[in-house]
């Protein structure tokens, strides 16, 4: 296998990992929702840079707009005049390979007999497929092919069988299978609700003066909007917040812990908090952990802008080593409407990065980066490093190698484009031109995040962290229509835990359960 080849002409986006979308959601009759939600997206904004939504709720409907771009492209202050309200939800989305378009942006919105509702999700349901089959054979009707139009219409397909949007939700949740966190609003209601494993991230948070309450993606966006964190959304919850206050329900049992860690490593704003915990500070340590495990004797430590500044600068200081910069990052590179020519991918990472010539030239260089995907990224980073004079160049990576591919809202595509599936430590270092190469183990990552293995809902033994895509070992069943194509030949995932009953049985074995 080592000798399989590396796709370098990809492009270079897809050298990286990338979440799918941010999600957040207000209940603030005195406010200004619209605006407050849009400067959320602001703070999501790294979450999903393809599209941008808002919904809103009057009282008496639900309005929306959404657009194609970054949160400046898509909304403009007449937009946000024209969306008054007490309750909105936002959404910030990263497209995967054929789902992209304004069809596919989100808020979703979906009709309930004569209620409109609206929709924001973050995540991947694994067995949309079936239930969009099912919902198709009793007469429900799609325009796209997304897993949020799924889980839209199947809220709405349960609440007219149960005559309330709650029961809806409940009934939806224990059919839906895979990781996800999900933003509703009917014109006077607003509704968070998470997989019961907690895969995808939601925090909620009160507004100052009792004056609402918010839910997030992130504390980051909290924080824009002057929200206080209250707590996180419990695996299988669902809160609802209106006019008669916030009440909670326990929609599923919680079932193994299993929180996406790579939030923690790339994923997560720096200011953004978990379980007490900032993003900073777990990075920082995971950079101390990694010259614990694989020093080296440099003249100048840098990280690769932005997720590799805080473990470089805790690499530096376990080691008394310099820190300092030598990339330089352009921030305004927008992904959406670049069409580079061969020639410009080829340039590829200069796009975006340029080496500090006065900073790196001369000198043995230590380059933290937060993960290698394809490889493409890194090997042009240490070709530019070189370039400018730097004499020797060692990778050091904060995250263990990601041989897995994701299928809980995380865009991997494919295992044979993860270059640490194919490739040895040494066969990766000598591709991408370093003089040393190491990433963090399993068990220094563990070491540098919250400690969930002593929650209720976290079996012996386990992290209480989906690590999936650095071992194979799946939380959640991935259905062989899901995943086939996905695997390399001889590689066999393993699945934690069983896929619940809800999952073999139909829509319309659901619909008539009790309630």
């Amino acid at each position: 296998m080592s000798d399989r080849p590396v796709n370098e002409n990809a492009a270079n986006d897809s050298d990286s990992l990338h979440d799918e979308c941010g999600v957040f959601g207000i209940w603030a009759p005195e406010r200004d929702v619209a605006r407050m939600t849009y400067f959320a997206l602001h703070a999501l904004q790294h979450r999903g840079q393809e599209s941008a939504g808002i919904a809103v709720g009057d009282g008496a409907t639900v309005m929306a707009t959404k657009d194609l771009g970054l949160v400046t492209q898509a909304f403009t202050d007449s937009d946000l005049s024209a969306l008054p309200g007490k309750v909105a939800i936002g959404h910030v989305r990263y497209g995967t390979a054929g789902s992209k378009g304004w069809e596919s942006a989100q808020p979703h919105l979906s009709a309930i007999n004569d209620v409109l509702i609206a929709l924001a999700h973050n995540g991947t349901l694994v067995n949309f497929d079936q239930l969009r089959v099912e919902l198709i054979n009793n007469g429900v009707p799609f325009r796209t092919h997304t897993d949020s139009e799924v889980a839209a219409r199947l809220i709405g397909f349960f609440t007219e069988k149960k005559h309330q949007l709650r029961a809806g939700i409940a009934h939806a949740m224990a059919m839906m299978e895979g990781g996800y966190a999900m933003a509703l609003i009917r014109e006077n209601a607003l509704y968070a609700f998470r997989d019961p494993h907690g895969i995808r991230p939601l925090c909620l948070g009160k507004l100052a003066d009792d004056q609402g309450w918010v839910v997030a993606s992130e504390t980051c966006a909290l924080d824009i909007v002057g929200a206080e964190y209250a707590r996180d959304v419990r695996p299988g919850e669902i809160i609802r917040v209106s006019d008669d206050g916030i009440s909670s329900t326990q929609a599923l049992d919680p079932e193994a812990r299993a929180e996406c860690i790579f939030e923690h490593v790339y994923f997560a704003r720096p200011d953004s908090r978990f379980h007490g915990k900032s993003v900073y500070s777990m990075r920082y340590a995971m950079g101390q952990r990694l010259a614990q495990e694989a020093p080296a004797d440099v003249d100048l430590v840098i990280g690769v802008p932005d997720s590799g500044m805080p473990p470089a600068e805790g690499f530096a200081h376990e080691l008394g080593l310099p820190f300092g910069e030598g990339l330089i990052k352009n921030r305004y590179v927008a992904r959406t409407f670049i069409q580079p020519t061969q020639e410009l991918r080829e340039m590829g990472v200069r796009l975006k990065l340029n080496a500090l010539i006065d900073n790196v030239a001369g000198k043995r260089l230590v380059v933290v980066d937060d993960s290698i995907v394809r490889g493409t990224t890194s090997k042009q980073i240490v070709r530019m490093l070189k370039d400018a004079g730097a004499t020797e160049v060692h990778m050091r990576i904060n995250s263990p190698e990601v041989t897995w591919p994701c299928f809980y809202g995380i865009d991997t595509d494919t295992q044979d484009q993860l270059i640490s599936a194919s490739k040895t430590v040494k066969e990766i270092c000598e591709y991408i031109g370093a003089d040393s190469l190491a990433f963090l183990s399993p068990e220094g990552l563990r070491a540098c995040v919250p400690n969930l293995s002593h929650c209720d809902d976290c079996p012996s033994g386990r992290s209480g962290y989906c690590e999936a895509c650095f071992t194979g070992e799946y939380p959640v069943e991935i259905p062989p229509s899901f995943s086939a194509g996905k695997f390399l030949d001889g590689y066999k995932p393993r699945n934690l835990a069983h896929a619940s009953a809800a999952s073999h049985m139909s829509v319309d074995d659901v619909a008539n359960a009790e309630a």
